[in-house]
């Protein structure tokens, strides 16, 4: 499993508090309204990543945003 970047960290806390089906079915209702194509092609890499990976490894990951 490739570990989150920085920017896909900040994305994701965003979304905190809410487990990895509901931050997943959130990012993919918000893509049809983001304008940025950058932050689009972030919001798709994030989603693959949290698609490829178990509830067990996503309740690991520690949501904490980067400056």
């Amino acid at each position: 499993m490739d570990k989150f970047t920085v920017e896909e960290m900040n994305l994701m806390c965003v979304f905190e508090g809410q487990d990895r089906t509901g931050m997943v079915a959130d990012i993919e209702n918000i893509i049809p309204h983001i304008q940025d194509s950058d932050m689009v092609e972030l919001s798709r890499q994030v989603l693959e990543k949290l698609e490829a990976m178990s509830d067990e490894e996503f309740a690991e990951v520690a949501l904490e945003a980067a400056e």
